[in-house]
């Protein structure tokens, strides 16, 4: 597979979920993602390394607002983010011992899984959210009145 033929996922109205703090590190994680695709052998594992630290980032911050509203370490979510940040860290071994080619495998299934992770698990997280009065800005609830 040539760089040139990778997957790009497009931001796009199906994609916004209408919580500024989601949608913006959704936004942040496609750009990385396309720009670790677009990128040339010498500055590709680099970017895969930021995007790899990015997604940790981006699942930590979706685990705490699940948490703080009692969402069960078990949920589905959770495990979801879990499986994928594994095979993302053994691609970024791997790719330390020189199996770049696993990148691209990576980025083209994170293409094909994050629309669909974003549209059903976060849409529901962020209804959720909303419902239970939890803001992601402040990672506070609103006070009742």
């Amino acid at each position: 597979m040539t760089q040139t033929s990778l997957s790009r996922l497009n931001w796009s109205p199906e994609l916004q979920l209408n919580d500024p703090r989601t949608d913006a590190t959704h936004e942040e994680f496609i750009v990385m993602l396309n720009a670790t695709a677009s990128a040339d052998a010498a500055t590709q594992l680099p970017k895969f390394q930021e995007l790899v630290e990015h997604t940790v980032e981006h699942f930590a911050q979706e685990e705490r607002w699940m948490r703080a509203c009692g969402i069960a370490e078990d949920f589905c979510h959770f495990t979801q983010h879990a499986g994928v940040l594994e095979v993302m860290k053994e691609v970024e071994r791997r790719a330390l011992l020189g199996e770049t080619d696993l990148i691209e495998k990576m980025l083209e299934a994170l293409v094909e899984w994050f629309p669909g992770h974003a549209q059903s698990m976060d849409a529901g997280l962020v209804t959720y959210l909303k419902e239970k009065g939890f803001d992601t800005a402040t990672e506070t609830f609103a006070v009742a009145a």
